[in-house]
């Protein structure tokens, strides 16, 4: 799991549920916990990817993110391995992903963002078989409109009562606090 704030969690915890081995990378190392067996530094990157038999990137699009999978990414893993991308597109050079896929490099991806969206057309993911392309939707479950609303209520509760407030985005990090 590349990206170990909420989301990632809640895909660590179901994949743990499955029976899966589960590791993450996050922006700093620190011990493994209930969900990540342990949780190396962005900055090991490369020597995480070639335990992984699937790689799921969840980061947000920081400065320190942008194109963070290109072609040294890619080449660290497993030729039988997947990479599934729910994060955001340019955290992926998308040329080299595409060179990934067509050399053999990784076995293939599941993707539901890309660096332009819509993904255009005459994009080469469209027709390889070994990529499944979904509409930038993986965040859209059943009930997320009466979350956003409870956390809005929730929220607004604390400000009154001037308490800390939930999911605040550090404008300099570019995600929220504790992520």
């Amino acid at each position: 799991m590349v990206g170990v704030g909420s989301i990632g969690r809640a895909i660590g915890r179901l994949a743990r549920a499955f029976g899966m081995r589960v590791r993450g990378v996050g922006r700093t190392a620190r011990a493994g916990d209930d969900v990540f067996e342990e949780i190396s530094g962005s900055d090991r990157l490369r020597e995480a990817l070639p335990w992984a038999h699937v790689v799921v990137n969840v980061l947000p699009l920081t400065v320190a993110t942008r194109h963070m999978f290109g072609v040294r990414e890619f080449g660290a893993m497993k030729s039988t391995a997947w990479f599934v991308n729910v994060g955001r597109g340019a955290t992926v050079d998308q040329g080299e992903l595409i060179d990934a896929l067509q050399t053999g490099a990784i076995a293939g991806a599941a993707l539901d963002v890309f660096e332009e969206e819509p993904l255009p057309p005459d994009s080469p993911l469209w027709s390889m078989a070994s990529v499944i392309v979904s509409p930038h939707m993986s965040a859209d479950v059943e009930g997320w409109q009466s979350d956003v609303i409870d956390l809005f209520a929730d929220n607004l509760r604390r400000y009154l009562a001037g308490e800390p407030l939930r999911n605040v985005v550090d404008k300099r990090l570019g995600y929220p606090f504790g992520s």
